[in-house]
């Protein structure tokens, strides 16, 4: 027996030992990632447990899954989503999470899913399923972006300043962001005084000349006098709204009577009462044309489009209600026939 296998001493023992120990640790290593697998799946089954469908009307418990399921299943959902059927598509995005097996599969349908959370107002799900990814992918750019959106609605603007650091880290440009998110800020600080608002107003402006719309909005709650002065007279297209329902009270006349854009403005609202030049605003001459030849009967309306989704709004946005992109907003000014006003009042 004792020539069956070599003495300890023997180099062929130790290569021997080396294979046994070997196979040993494979085993144990893919004995562990095995439990480690089934224990992902259950606490992921877990995770999305909490997460209660029980008001959709579409009944997928008794549902039998098979892969050729994923791509239609995932485009109704998304047709749900976009129909804004929210309950339908939170209800799939979980039936097909549940039931696959891909791991970057199932990571493109959670952010989906948070996606569908996130427009359905559902913050703190949303919130959730985005730390959920991000645990399992912590680089995953667009989910960072993503949670700094949540953050932001959810008015958490310090949270929403500490997902740039990572952002920066992965080399994706923020300045932009953190100023957007620096001027939300002070919008709510209730601490500081005018002056120090105006100040910093101005300032942001500077760093970001993509802020200028909301910032010249911003300074003409606080003092007209500034805003007037950090208005720049070759982008009042972006402020034309603004300017149109600014009332009489606020208005610079030595300002307006240098630019024939804003003469022609304030001729068409009656405030100014002198023929005008033309002002290079298609809308605006047609109306002052109109007024001057006794036609007044026409106004400007104004509608909002995202240039980043391309799709338009009826009321103005910081964020894009659809693609949630900042500095998207682009107003478009139409001639609609004037509105009568009522003195009705329910108060």
């Amino acid at each position: 027996m004792e020539h069956l296998f070599p003495a300890y001493n023997d180099p062929l023992f130790s290569v021997i030992l080396i294979v046994v120990i070997a196979l040993i640790i494979s085993m144990l290593t893919y004995g562990w990632g095995l439990h480690k697998q089934q224990r992902e799946a259950g606490n992921l089954v877990k995770f999305l447990d909490k997460f209660d469908a029980s008001e959709c009307s579409l009944d997928t418990s008794s549902m039998v899954f098979d892969m050729s399921l994923i791509k239609p299943l995932g485009l109704l959902a998304k047709a749900f989503e976009n129909t804004g059927e929210y309950p339908k598509a939170i209800n799939i995005y979980l039936y097909l999470i549940k039931n696959i097996a891909e791991e970057s599969l199932r990571i493109e349908l959670m952010e989906r899913l948070g996606n569908t959370y996130l427009h359905a107002g559902f913050l703190e799900r949303s919130r959730s399923i985005y730390l959920e990814i991000l645990r399992k992918t912590p680089r995953n750019v667009q989910v960072l972006y993503e949670l700094g959106i949540v953050y932001e609605i959810m008015h958490d603007y310090t949270q929403a300043r500490e997902v740039l650091e990572p952002l920066r880290l992965l080399g994706e440009q923020t300045h932009s962001l953190g100023k957007f998110l620096e001027f939300s800020v002070l919008l709510e600080d209730k601490t500081l005084s005018i002056e120090m608002q105006i100040s910093q107003l101005k300032q942001l402006l500077n760093d970001e000349p993509k802020l200028y719309r909301h910032v010249i909005k911003a300074l003409l709650a606080r003092e007209t006098q500034s805003a007037w002065e950090s208005m720049d007279m070759s982008r009042l297209k972006e402020v034309l709204d603004i300017l149109w329902f600014l009332p009489n009270s606020q208005l610079d006349l030595d300002i307006i009577a240098s630019n024939n854009a804003l003469k022609t403005l304030y001729y068409i609202k009656g405030y100014l009462l002198e023929p005008i030049a033309k002002s290079a605003i298609f809308s605006l001459d047609l109306l002052a044309t109109a007024k001057q030849n006794g036609f007044e009967e026409g106004e400007l309306n104004f509608s909002y489009l995202c240039q980043k989704c391309k799709q338009s709004f009826p009321v103005s946005f910081r964020r894009c209600p659809s693609c949630m992109a900042i500095h998207s907003v682009k107003v478009e000014e139409y001639i609609a026939k004037k509105t009568t006003q009522t003195s009705y009042s329910l108060l």
